[in-house]
């Protein structure tokens, strides 16, 4: 059944300065600038003041089926990232989890470039570039601890899987091989 009209709605906070032009919705905040296209999406988007005087970012769907009516949601989301993205950044910690082998990292080109050395042993050097905007360091705390952080929460979280799948166990049993590098934490990098 098609709903007629559908929408979803977000308050933008005051030091975040939100524009929206053709679907394309840009976010500058104190931490920079953010931005994402969503124009294979038919949805209307704009800009508003509320009753409160707040501004506010309004997403709409004119005549819409379920799967259509599942991305109002999509973009509100995405938009709510960006908004925190700019304001907070994100934050995710890594564990390096070795038995036997100690596994070495070194963090080049100022937190751009991972490199995974002795990794069960082995000779093979894994490298893995982060990706624009996302800084890599190592926690001054906690032992075997990684930092990854910065704006873009796609970037952040690819980066990290990027690392976790660089060093996974091929060819033996994986319930006793537990060695690699693993997701312990996500968060906000300001709290």
């Amino acid at each position: 059944m098609k709903v007629i009209v559908a929408d979803g709605e977000l308050v933008i906070p005051d030091e975040v300065k939100l524009e929206v032009k053709g679907r394309a919705v840009r976010c500058k905040g104190p931490r920079g600038t953010l931005s994402k296209d969503f124009k294979h999406l038919a949805v209307d988007m704009y800009l508003y003041e509320n009753k409160a005087g707040k501004k506010c970012f309004k997403v709409e769907a004119h005549f819409s089926k379920r799967k259509q009516l599942a991305c109002i949601r999509t973009v509100v989301s995405h938009v709510r990232n960006l908004i925190t993205g700019t304001t907070k950044g994100f934050q995710y910690k890594l564990r390096c989890v070795y038995a036997h082998f100690p596994v070495n990292i070194n963090i080049e080109q100022k937190g751009a470039l991972l490199e995974i050395r002795n990794f069960l042993g082995e000779k093979r050097v894994r490298k893995v570039q982060m990706l624009p905007g996302v800084s890599i360091t190592r926690c001054e705390v906690v032992k075997d601890q990684l930092i990854v952080t910065g704006n873009c929460i796609e970037n952040v979280s690819r980066s990290s899987a990027l690392i976790n799948q660089s060093c996974l166990v091929r060819g033996l049993d994986i319930r006793k091989f537990l060695d690699g590098v693993y997701v312990s934490e996500k968060g906000l990098a300001t709290a």
